[in-house]
């Protein structure tokens, strides 16, 4: 049985339009906009001949009415540590994936750390595939999820087989990583690891902090945010920024800047995109929703490298989004147990220089970038565009039988539903995460996701119980 979905505000062709969506399956069959009558679109009419025009084999349709609530393409967040084979006390697929779906996300894109073994050969490729598989047979894998392989020093023939299983790109770090198994690359690694992905026509995606930078840092130990802050300062991020884009420029390797913080970087970016170099960039929704003069000494919920800068760099982030220079925008969760955040100190008392860094925004991450844009004027479709239609497009996962971050006939029926009069209220206790530690813990947002469990079976429900498993494991479109 088909399903149809109703909206007044529907996304389609970019702006929020009336809508009627017939949904066959896991794609989209038909879209009719300019009404939400879906009466109107379904009810069988005459031909000059007499002929029954409309009708459709089998039983009728289940119709789904939503009224004013908003309809947009699911998240496609490519940004995802699920830590899953080995570290799942961190964090792992059945419970990352349940996160996902309750806010909105229904495609994820798995980084390849900091799992063990991390991604960075076919073998291991095989058993995170092998982790998930075994969470979708439980029937607890929640969204759809993809894979990054990784560049690390000594793999570069690795690279290419990984491609062809199947994954979406190359992550490695400039600097320091935090897990000793996923070393940085030194600059000559990363000319020979992007010469060699250059040469398949993979991707590259980059944490650009620079080693030199970081070290040259006061690194003040303690539980004072500004100390944390001053040892991640914005040169880190802007001269390794300048270096990758040397080397792109020298290999021609498409590459994309992951979780800028630094908006000192843009006229940089700005400049590489106007030379026309191969390259994008995202920011994270922490960036764009918390600030550093209100994260709190000692919390180390609030902690991530690179770090949660000032009020005037957020506003100018916010700036490079909307010129274009930011392509997208992302959670970068990334969980660790209570005792690798705080070190087993009492809450407010950590050591932010000690303190795993990472956020866990998979489940606020949307909602809070949302109400962030509503209060300052940004159109919901460009909040869609920067965390759907974009991140899709940057995996290749716009294109073939069911493409995704669109709403339009054979498209994936992957839909978030947005209810933009509601109000939604973060308590990390009740998050769907695996360790209830978040940044955005006793935030209230407008806003809130109406999560849709199958839509194949018209679960429509505002209740967290109704994100069912429906997720399915993604190879990279040929």
């Amino acid at each position: 049985m088909s399903v149809v979905l109703a909206s007044e505000r529907v996304l389609v062709e970019g702006e929020l339009r009336p809508a009627v969506l017939r949904l066959d399956g896991d794609r989209i069959d038909q879209v009719w906009w300019g009404t939400s009558d879906p009466d109107t679109v379904l009810k069988p009419a005459d031909d000059l001949f007499g002929e029954v025009l409309g009708a459709t084999p089998g039983p009728p349709p289940e119709v789904v009415r939503l009224g004013e609530q908003v309809v947009l393409p699911g998240v496609v967040d490519t940004h995802v540590h699920v830590n899953e084979p080995g570290r799942t006390a961190w964090e792992g697929f059945a419970s990352a994936t349940r996160a996902a779906a309750l806010g909105g996300v229904t495609t994820i894109v798995d980084m390849p750390l900091n799992s063990l073994p991390p991604t960075t050969s076919v073998a291991a490729l095989e058993a995170k595939r092998a982790a998930a598989e075994a969470v979708r047979d439980r029937g607890e894998l929640h969204c759809d999820v993809g894979f990054w392989g990784g560049a690390v020093p000594g793999n570069v023939e690795d690279l290419e087989p990984l491609w062809d299983a199947g994954v979406f790109g190359f992550k490695c770090f400039l600097a320091d990583s935090g897990v000793p198994e996923f070393p940085p690359l030194g600059p000559d690694e990363l000319v020979a690891a992007m010469d060699r992905i250059a040469r398949f026509g993979g991707l590259l995606v980059v944490h650009a902090e620079d080693p030199a930078a970081l070290a040259a840092a006061p690194q003040r130990p303690g539980r004072a945010y500004a100390d944390f802050l001053a040892s991640r300062p914005h040169d880190a991020e802007t001269t390794a920024i300048a270096g990758l884009l040397d080397a792109v420029r020298e290999t021609g390797t498409p590459t994309h800047v992951l979780h800028l913080s630094s908006a000192r970087a843009l006229d940089l970016l700005q400049e590489a995109k106007d030379e026309g170099l191969p390259v994008t960039v995202e920011t994270c929704h922490h960036y764009l929703v918390l600030d550093a003069e209100h994260v709190p000494d000692g919390d180390a919920a609030f902690k991530c490298c690179p770090p949660i800068r000032d009020r005037g760099n957020q506003d100018a982030l916010w700036e490079g989004l909307r010129a274009g220079i930011i392509d997208a925008v992302v959670s970068d969760h990334s969980p660790a147990t209570a005792e690798e955040k705080s070190g087993g100190r009492p809450p407010g008392q950590a050591d932010l220089q000690t303190a795993w860094g990472g956020i866990s925004g998979l489940q606020a991450g949307f909602l809070a970038l949302a109400d962030a844009a509503r209060r300052r004027g940004v159109p919901l479709s460009e909040v869609s565009r920067w965390t759907s239609a974009n991140t899709a497009a940057l995996v290749g996962l716009d294109r073939g039988k069911r493409p995704r971050g669109v709403i339009a006939e054979g498209a994936a029926a992957d839909l978030l539903v947005y209810d933009p009069d509601a109000s939604t209220t973060f308590h990390a206790a009740e998050m769907a995460h695996k360790n209830k530690i978040s940044a955005y813990d006793g935030l209230t947002v407008q806003g809130a996701v109406v999560p849709l469990a199958e839509l194949a079976e018209a679960r429509v429900s505002a209740s967290p119980t109704s994100a069912g498993s429906r997720g399915t494991l993604l190879r990279r479109p040929a």
